[in-house]
């Protein structure tokens, strides 16, 4: 029995299992043969973006009524952490695409899902959230960038940084400063077309090659007052609900990918090497260290599916979803080390494979809140000063939204 390959049935359905099983041989046999050439080009892979954005998994939380998969966020989970075991980097494209996601869902008004839901759904845009500036950071109400009112238009101006899916995106979700304060801020559907707008040259980190998170310009770039999300105002809103209930869980699927992948290659790589005239996974040092990877990646797969699970019932979450992001993320770093140091100098060969999913483990620690962001946050709620519960504030949207899943789901289990 493959235990690292075992999931919860609990939360899982044959339907999960259905969507799991299709994204892996997609992955394995789409994705994998691209790896190499994606590491070695370090290139913003186009191509297999848009390929991946063609099966319809970008609308796999957009109900059927736009066309989309309306399977929540659970099933998200598993398409992200599927496509990460392979590759972070289309992991990563997933999760990035699904925040831009949540702000039409959530914040667009009926027009404004019409006209982009569908074209998400069926892989013809790719939407992106842009909130992080050079001088802000994670201080949301620190931005500076602008976007005033002229006519029938807004006028923005200013620069976005680590904008995921920045170089493959078609609509941008701008967050700017329209008045003082954190009440100031609202956001905006910007297309890549339109003029005033540009990229900044890609430039390769230390993982994810094939992955694009980099620099939006807006040099008078106007926008059709239409395009605005919500009401003026609603910027801080559209930002901390789609990191606390989008990029969280999101981030959470891709390091659990992550982690999946270095258990599997590590356990298999343990039980084929030779050391003493024995297998390496019968040495005392190394079996322990195989047991403390496996249990682990179970803890970190418990919590990454109970917190999607909670979302998709609409009970509000937030604590759960800030403590699955610091699991995940803290043990798929822990067993990257683990595996290295089982793989010893073959954990530096790039054909194993191990090196690079270390490297891309780390691109998951900051966005969305750092580990230590998420503990303060989890101390709040252990004191009870922890004041905006986003999933609360949206439960009714999770529950609409999720109904005849939820439907589906009872009648199979009753069954």
């Amino acid at each position: 029995m493959n235990l690292a390959a075992e999931t919860p049935s609990y939360f899982t359905t044959r339907h999960h299992e259905e969507l799991r099983a299709e994204v892996r041989d997609f992955a394995e046999s789409k994705v994998a043969p691209l790896v190499a050439e994606m590491e070695a080009s370090r290139a913003v892979h186009f191509e297999m973006s848009r390929l991946i954005a063609r099966q319809g998994w970008i609308g796999v939380t957009v109900t059927p009524r736009y066309g989309g998969m309306g399977l929540g966020h659970l099933a998200k989970t598993i398409i992200i952490e599927e496509l990460s075991r392979v590759s972070g980097a289309m992991g990563a494209m997933v999760q990035a695409s699904q925040l831009g996601v949540a702000k039409i869902v959530h914040f667009g008004n009926e027009q404004q899902k019409r006209r982009w839901l569908p074209a998400v759904s069926d892989g013809r845009c790719l939407p992106t959230i842009a909130v992080t500036e050079p001088e802000s950071g994670g201080f949301v109400a620190g931005m500076s960038a602008t976007a005033e009112r002229d006519g029938d238009h807004y006028v923005l101006n200013g620069r976005k940084v680590f904008v995921g899916n920045s170089h493959v995106g078609d609509l941008h979700g701008v967050v700017a400063r329209t008045g003082t304060g954190s009440k100031g801020l609202s956001a905006f559907l910007v297309e890549s077309t339109t003029p005033g707008f540009s990229l900044g040259e890609h430039q390769p980190a230390m993982g994810l090659h094939g992955f694009s998170f980099g620099e939006l310009i807006f040099e008078n770039c106007r926008v059709p007052a239409e395009n605005l999300l919500g009401v003026e105002g609603d910027g801080l809103a559209v930002a901390y609900s789609s990191s606390v209930l989008y990029g969280r869980p999101n981030l959470t699927a891709v390091s659990l990918g992550i982690h999946r992948a270095l258990v599997e290659r590590t356990v298999e790589f343990a039980k084929q090497h030779q050391r003493y005239g024995k297998s390496l996974c019968e040495l005392p040092t190394v079996k322990q260290k195989l047991g403390q990877l496996h249990s682990q990646l179970m803890t970190a797969r418990l919590a990454a599916y109970h917190a999607a699970h909670l979302l998709d019932e609409g009970i509000p979450c937030d604590a759960d979803l800030i403590n699955a992001k610091l699991l995940n993320v803290e043990s798929s770093l822990d067993a990257a080390r683990t595996a290295m140091e089982i793989h010893a100098a073959y954990g530096l060969d790039p054909g194993r494979h191990i090196e690079r999913f270390f490297r891309d483990a780390n691109h998951i620690y900051a966005p969305a809140g750092t580990s230590d962001v998420q503990r303060l946050r989890l101390a709040e709620v252990a004191l009870g000063t922890y004041a905006d519960q986003w999933s609360a504030r949206l439960a009714y949207k999770l529950r609409a939204s999720s109904a005849s899943l939820r439907t589906a789901v009872h009648q199979e289990r009753a069954g």
